[in-house]
């Protein structure tokens, strides 16, 4: 099926809704679509799915309890779950998931086709601490040795408005603490994006800042939400650090960055995670893993995807391995860009093919829309499925559920489960008294100041006394 690309208002036409709901269902990614300038185009064929979705009830997998009796040494319970990348890495490390916790349907399903033993459980609001500990056949004794989970970040990527605690997916960010506090595991490891470094508190749109507007109140700073999330913790009795990582550096074939809080029981700090690899072989260590490692040996029929539009593949038939639009002949850039020619920045996802001696980039939840392209270095077609399970690192027999676009979601989404592994690592190498290995300035990412000590510093919090100051007026 070609793709085929929609307004919102002819969107709202097929779904029979207001453009307004088209909109948050957009935020919410419950349809593929992407913001060029100061527009949303839809992909058709997720509004299709969407629609498939919605009539076939007969899908959703119900909660349910764990069906195993036994008791691992290591016991992790794991929050908006996702297809499990995360999970899966801490397995292979000897750290055993007894729960998991999701709403989305295809990935409930994921879920129950490769971890049926597991517990399953929806809502995140629904649930009381000693209910999931029932869910998990915990009693009220048993140590919970990991608790790990990355809530919506849609509500803090500076992609979107930025409504932080006031966003619905804000407010159960804060019931996610919340438990983690009252389920007190020995450690909790909170995975975000970048944009949870900056985003304040309470946001203040632009155009009510400058010369003619009162000045940014506490609330309004930068850095605020995540400053309110150490303070909870950490006045729970955690120690808390964190950092900005690319999963590259830790043997993922993909260049995608994640925030990862890290937290104790004990009140001590944990210590940054342990790269395995780096892109230029510092302190010995080998260099990033590429794209044609991760496809290696991937059998090249029976792949599954979408399909980019025949006017778009004339100019990716002129591409190369690692090229984008900038390579096509000059005299084709702005037909081939249309009105996104004059957008601002430099637009590096359009007509992307990408390089097989270099990681990928970050996946996307569609890699066939227009400004974040993802395709394949030689075939004239976006990365298959079947890719984006190598990609990140997720094994061939790993069933994906759901429709393809579906299924593009939950792989998209997914943490790389090298990542996964050395966060284990880390965890174990405290649980064991061990010296951690440092390595003084390696550049965990490709952004300054981004760990817990310098961040602190470039936000002006250098006396706790200024975290105090925050009101919880949003709680």
């Amino acid at each position: 099926m070609v793709t085929e690309y929609l307004s919102v208002k002819e969107t709202s036409e097929i779904l029979n809704c207001s453009e307004q709901y088209v909109r948050q269902l957009l935020r919410y990614g419950e349809i593929s679509g992407e913001r060029i300038s100061s527009r949303w185009i839809v992909a058709s064929e997720s509004v299709q799915s969407y629609r498939v979705k919605g009539e076939n009830r007969s899908l959703k997998i119900p909660d349910h309890g764990r069906r195993s009796f036994s008791k691992p040494e290591l016991k992790a319970l794991s929050f908006f779950s996702g297809c499990m990348g995360l999970d899966l890495g801490l397995e292979k490390e000897g750290i055993q998931v007894l729960l998991a916790c999701e709403i989305d349907p295809a990935a409930r399903q994921t879920i129950e086709i490769n971890r049926p033993d597991m517990a399953l459980i929806g809502d995140i609001r629904d649930y009381s601490a000693t209910e999931i500990r029932a869910y998990a056949g915990l009693s009220s004794t048993d140590e919970i040795d990991v608790i790990v989970g990355g809530p919506p970040c849609q509500a803090f990527s500076s992609a979107g408005k930025r409504q932080g605690f006031n966003d619905e997916r804000g407010n159960v960010f804060l019931r996610f603490v919340d438990l983690i506090i009252e389920l007190k595991p020995r450690f909790a490891v909170i995975e975000n994006v970048r944009g949870l470094l900056s985003a304040p508190l309470k946001h203040r749109p632009h155009e009510m800042r400058g010369k003619n507007f009162p000045p940014l109140s506490q609330d309004e700073r930068r850095g605020g939400a995540l400053l309110l999330i150490i303070q909870k913790l950490q006045d729970a009795g955690y120690g808390v650090s964190f950092n900005l990582y690319n999963s590259a550096n830790f043997g993922a074939p993909q260049q995608r960055e994640r925030l990862i809080i890290a937290c104790s029981r004990d009140g001590v700090k944990l210590p940054y995670l342990t790269p395995t690899h780096s892109e230029k072989e510092l302190y010995g260590l080998p260099k990033w893993k590429t794209l044609r490692e991760a496809l290696a040996g991937l059998p090249k029929d029976g792949h599954h995807f979408v399909k980019f539009p025949e006017k778009r593949l004339k100019y990716y038939r002129l591409l190369k391995p690692g090229q984008y639009w900038r390579d096509l002949p000059e005299e084709l850039h702005q037909e081939a860009l249309g009105t996104s020619y004059h957008a601002g920045g430099g637009k590096t996802g359009f007509y992307r093919r990408l390089a097989w001696d270099k990681p990928a980039p970050t996946l996307v939840t569609h890699p066939a829309m227009p400004a974040t392209d993802l395709a394949h270095p030689e075939e004239d077609r976006p990365l298959s499925i079947e890719e984006y399970k190598r990609i990140q690192e997720f094994p061939d027999d790993w069933m994906i559920a759901g429709t393809l676009l579906d299924q593009y979601r939950q792989v998209g989404n997914a943490v790389p489960c090298s990542l996964g592994r050395a966060i284990a690592r880390m965890l174990l190498t405290h649980l064991r008294g061990e010296e951690p290995r440092i390595y003084p300035d390696f550049p965990y990412s490709r952004y300054h100041n981004t760990d817990d000590v310098s961040w602190l510093k470039e936000m002006g919090y250098r006396d706790e006394a200024l975290t105090k100051q925050l009101t919880l007026s949003l709680l």
